[in-house]
């Protein structure tokens, strides 16, 4: 079975349904302490556990959904101020417990007995690890680590002020300090931005500040377009794309600039691409690579048709994957049959320059 379920399914619909009605009948509490805009994001939210759920259950892989439960529970306990840790715990909680309680009982329609079994079995897991987490476990982005980091931190206060201005001439004074692009887009540019998305995470920005920075950031790295493109060219192609609707594209932009700094001809296609696209693409440009980003695992089923559908066209061909979605599963990619999966794009540059199975 796929779980390719898409949220307007009737069958999803109605176990998401369910399940946000029996909360509030279990909880009674709940219509009280929620407002409607928060009754709108908790049926949102449930949609998206399911989801995670479903997702974890297709790779048999049960970190999938245990790390996205510690992160949704770090969330709400950012995002619910006004409710106490113990409170917004609880209510997690027994919300796990509720979508056990409904997959076992109505899930028949959608999931196997075996499919079934396994998501009861990671929704234990999943209310073990939220009771467990301590604040001290939550994420730790490392933005205060590693080079440049004065630099860093002037370019995300520059941000978090809306000055534009000063933070283009941040990154051109550190351009014409010799501070190298690569070094500029991996060490200031890509973890500033990380920590942006950790800083909306923990509801200390608003996902507006965090769309202003994402745009101040792609307009200081169109600034070095003509050097980018300038560069000796390899005889090298790059299409590069991110999987299903993501809206995090930053990363793997970031990755086809550094490829096209080094003398890669690349063809970022954005996201949201469907499969007959990045087929097409591939005929056209002749690629030696093909690069994919998953930031969230929910799209991680879509990466692997995609990869899977790659190499049965062309064996041939290198096909690296990477992102955030991978961090959950750090194997999947090798049962797909790609050829890499890394973190950082000067690893994947190094590897493509010289190809080796990982």
């Amino acid at each position: 079975m796929s779980l390719f379920v898409p949220f307007n399914n009737p069958k999803f619909i109605t176990l998401a349904q369910m399940i946000y009605r029996i909360q509030f009948e279990k909880d009674p509490l709940l219509s009280k302490e929620f407002d409607d805009r928060r009754k709108r994001l908790m049926y949102a939210d449930i949609t998206y556990n399911i989801s995670f759920l479903f997702t974890a259950v297709r790779f048999q892989d049960e970190k999938i959904f245990k790390e996205y439960a510690k992160w949704f529970h770090e969330l709400l306990i950012s995002l619910m101020k006004d409710f106490s840790k113990e409170r917004v715990t609880a209510i997690i909680v027994e919300h796990f417990r509720i979508m056990k309680t409904v997959i076992e009982e109505e899930g028949s329609s959608i999931l196997s007995q075996q499919e079934i079994s396994t998501a009861s079995s990671y929704l234990l897991s999943a209310v073990d690890a939220v009771v467990e987490q301590r604040e001290d476990d939550f994420s730790e982005s490392g933005f205060l680590h590693g080079d440049h980091l004065e630099i860093r931190q002037a370019y995300l206060q520059a941000l978090l002020e809306g000055e534009t201005e000063k933070a283009e001439e941040i990154i051109e004074q550190a351009k014409n300090s010799g501070i190298t692009l690569l070094d500029i887009y991996e060490h200031i540019l890509a973890k500033t931005m990380h920590e942006i998305g950790v800083l909306w995470h923990r509801n200390i920005i608003s996902v507006d500040k965090e769309h202003y920075a994402t745009s101040v950031t792609q307009t200081v790295m169109s600034h070095y377009y003509e050097e980018i493109f300038s560069r000796p060219r390899k005889n090298k192609v790059l299409v590069s794309l991110a999987v299903g609707s993501e809206l995090h594209e930053m990363g793997i932009r970031m990755l086809s600039d550094i490829f096209e700094h080094e003398g890669w001809d690349t063809h970022y296609l954005g996201a949201g691409v469907s499969f007959e696209k990045v087929m097409e693409a591939i005929r056209l440009y002749k690629p030696q690579l093909v690069a994919l980003s998953v930031t969230m695992p929910l799209y991680l089923p879509h990466c692997e048709e995609m990869v899977r559908g790659i190499k049965e066209a062309y064996p041939e061909l290198l096909v690296a994957v990477g992102g955030q979605g991978f961090e959950c599963s750090s194997t999947l990619w090798r049962d797909w049959g790609a050829d890499y999966c890394g973190k950082k794009a000067m690893d994947l540059l190094k590897w493509a320059e010289y190809p080796c199975k990982s």
